[in-house]
């Protein structure tokens, strides 16, 4: 089939390279000037499936409202929120309830882990050399924390992920750069997780899939599809139509108005994120591989010889306008951490991405509802951890295949009124 793809983030290349692979010609286009511009471009790049979970589920509201009291807290309302965002926040809360939280967690751990697999036999199969290292370790700050933990250690046990409690002492054996100065009661250290550049990756895998022949084109506003012929594309400014058999929606936020016009309505909202990205001034103070901080839920990673810092979780505000706040949390957690590790005089890079997400977690993969059109989005903070397997997992239901995974909840017909 002729196959155009919308987006070029992780979720598009990656896609782009399954089909290009299963044969298909495949055309992408990006309305950006590079791939991973937008939410691949600088997050975390942690890769921990047990640790995918959904935002919405019993007690979060709390957990919410405790956040936004706080000075530093993980999660920020900011002004102004728009309508769009009041209606998600709605959606967000009736789909806290437990019977929904525990389908909407399976899913997406199953997803997370098959994708997992997906990423390392293509890194192998493709002999690909990326940014990457092994082990993921969540920092403890107190007794406290350590309890509280406790709920979440059971999920991780029930999803099949390997894990230690660790004392302070084995954290910092793992760990040597930690600093002393600052308390540590224990850590959850996860080995068989890692830490990867997601935007690095999908430069990479984006040249493997030129190689089998994909097309990438870029600095293209595409208009919103059109009912008449919806597997027809041409750009918002004008210009003639061009046909394909098939078309895939990777476009993160974008997708809710290329699809409005075909009655698919995608209750999509932007939930930014932050991080500071500096080159490693003493290597023997920096993390061997990613740590979080689980009081401020703030990731530190090593990327070869820079670290990225990232965290926080924004709803509203404006896209181009960082709060310095955000960015005070981050160094925060960065000093407690790690000090003297990272080169701050300059060359500092500041990152706010929006990352697409829907009211009650998982993405939504597989077909519209309208012929010839397709969907891989809505992965919201769990992009890069859930890439791999979602492209797979398209590709084998555009071929008409069974998927590797049990896929039940991915549709779209999950976000139907019921």
């Amino acid at each position: 089939m002729k196959i155009a793809i919308v987006g070029a983030g992780v979720i598009g290349v990656t896609t782009a390279w399954e089909l290009a692979s299963d044969g298909h010609e495949v055309v992408v286009f990006e309305r950006r000037g590079s791939a991973a511009e937008e939410a691949s471009f600088a997050n975390a790049g942690v890769v921990a499936p047990g640790y995918v979970t959904p935002w919405a589920g019993p007690g979060m509201r709390a957990k919410v409202l405790q956040s936004l009291l706080s000075s530093h807290g993980a999660i920020k309302l900011r002004w102004p929120l728009s309508a769009n965002d009041l209606s998600w926040m709605r959606k967000w809360q009736r789909a806290c309830g437990l019977d929904t939280y525990l389908a909407n967690r399976a899913r997406m751990q199953r997803l997370a882990f098959y994708s997992r697999n997906r990423l390392h036999e293509i890194t192998e199969g493709c002999q690909l050399s990326y940014e990457r290292s092994d082990g993921y370790l969540v920092l403890l700050r107190s007794r406290r924390e350590q309890k509280l933990v406790q709920p979440g250690l059971g999920v991780l046990r029930e999803a099949g992920s390997v894990f230690r409690e660790v004392d302070a002492d084995e954290a910092r054996a793992i760990e040597p750069g930690l600093n002393p100065n600052t308390p540590l009661w224990g850590a959850i250290h996860l080995p068989q997780d890692e830490v990867a550049n997601c935007r690095q990756f999908t430069l990479i895998l984006k040249r493997e899939a030129e190689a089998l022949g994909a097309q990438f084109f870029f600095n293209c506003d595409l208009a919103p599809l059109s009912r008449s012929a919806p597997t027809a594309l041409s750009l918002a400014a004008g210009s003639e139509s061009l046909r394909f058999d098939a078309v895939v929606v990777c476009a993160g936020l974008g997708s809710a108005a290329l699809l409005r016009p075909l009655g698919v309505r995608i209750p999509l909202a932007a939930v930014y994120g932050h991080s500071i990205s500096a080159s490693i001034k003493d290597p023997a103070q920096a993390p061997c591989s990613a740590v979080m901080d689980e009081r401020y839920k703030v990731a530190i990673s090593r990327f070869g010889v820079r670290m990225r810092v990232a965290g926080s979780a924004e709803l509203g505000g404006a896209s181009d306008t960082i709060h310095p706040a955000a960015l005070q949390t981050l160094y925060k957690v960065l000093h407690d951490w790690f000090p003297g590790a990272a080169a701050l005089q300059s060359g500092v890079q500041q990152w706010k991405g929006a990352r697409p997400m829907l009211p009650d977690g998982p993405p939504v993969i597989g077909p519209s509802g309208v012929p010839g059109v397709w969907l891989n989005l809505g992965h919201g903070s769990s992009g890069w951890a859930l890439s791999c397997g979602s492209a797979r997992v398209l590709a084998d239901l555009m071929a008409g295949r069974a998927t590797g995974i049990d896929i039940e909840g991915l549709g779209v017909e999950r976000l139907l009124p019921q």
